[in-house]
């Protein structure tokens, strides 16, 4: 399996989808992990970091090419189209006010998984992104 990390493209995001430690974790479980040049940059992980987890550090298409995409970001209509069909997308989808977003995916066959809407309960807590990212911005 081939996981792709794009570099986020909304003004001012800092974050990136994985960082090289989580990137290491990856690679030790035999997957693949290909992150565009640059993507850890605003959060101040260098290509470096991700080469030395055992990623590829490539372009864009190669990232958005992977069978699972990890963004921070809902994906804009190009980004859309730049995903494989029947791949997959993890990211903070926002599918309330992303309803163009949520229906291209659909179109493309793309299987979207919202980290937004898992529940803030105990048994779903390793997959908690609102809480961390809540603990983070303070």
């Amino acid at each position: 399996m081939k996981v792709g990390v794009p570099k986020e493209t909304l003004a001012g995001e800092r974050r990136v989808a994985i960082v090289p430690e989580t990137a290491r974790g990856l690679v030790k479980a035999s997957i693949q992990v290909t992150v565009e040049s640059g993507a850890g940059e605003s959060a101040f992980f260098s290509d470096a970091a991700y080469i030395d987890a055992g990623a590829a550090v490539t372009d864009a298409a190669t990232a958005f090419a992977a069978d699972a995409v990890l963004k921070v970001q809902p994906p804009t209509p190009d980004e859309v189209a730049r995903l494989r069909e029947r791949s997959v997308l993890i990211s903070f989808l926002q599918p309330a006010t992303s309803a163009d977003a949520i229906g291209a995916l659909a179109k493309r066959k793309v299987s979207a998984f919202s980290l937004d809407l898992v529940p803030r309960i105990s048994r779903a807590q390793s997959m908690d992104a609102l809480s961390s990212q809540a603990g983070i911005a303070g």
